[in-house]
């Protein structure tokens, strides 16, 4: 059982930023900045180390659309993008998902 495929299938409810055959984006319901949404393949990829040459194309699709809702949500001072990998890395949901934060001056190192 993953919590974010039963997301994508709608058995547990989100606040939906976007969606298209190949990803699910949705806020965070813990934000830690104005803006923070989750973006997320619709297949099951369990973290980065997991990902294959024939994701490429999803990769690159996720990022583009990154790009696209972050001017929609009028983020043109910049944001971030995190992917949390395996337990020491942050990782707490076993698929793929790419944090996106801004509408606020983001601190380095994170934490």
């Amino acid at each position: 059982m993953c919590l974010f495929c039963d997301i994508i299938k709608g058995e547990i409810p989100s606040s939906k930023v976007y969606e298209d055959d190949f990803i699910y984006c949705f806020k965070d319901i813990d934000p830690q900045a104005p803006v923070h949404f989750l973006v997320v393949p619709k297949a099951h990829i369990g973290s980065i180390d997991e990902l294959k040459p024939e994701h490429k194309e999803l990769i690159g699709h996720i990022f583009l659309t990154i790009q696209k809702l972050a001017a929609e949500m009028g983020l043109e001072n910049g944001y971030r993008v995190v992917a949390n990998t395996k337990e020491d890395g942050g990782q707490s949901v076993d698929h793929l998902h790419f944090h996106v934060l801004g509408g606020r001056s983001l601190t380095w190192p994170p934490g």
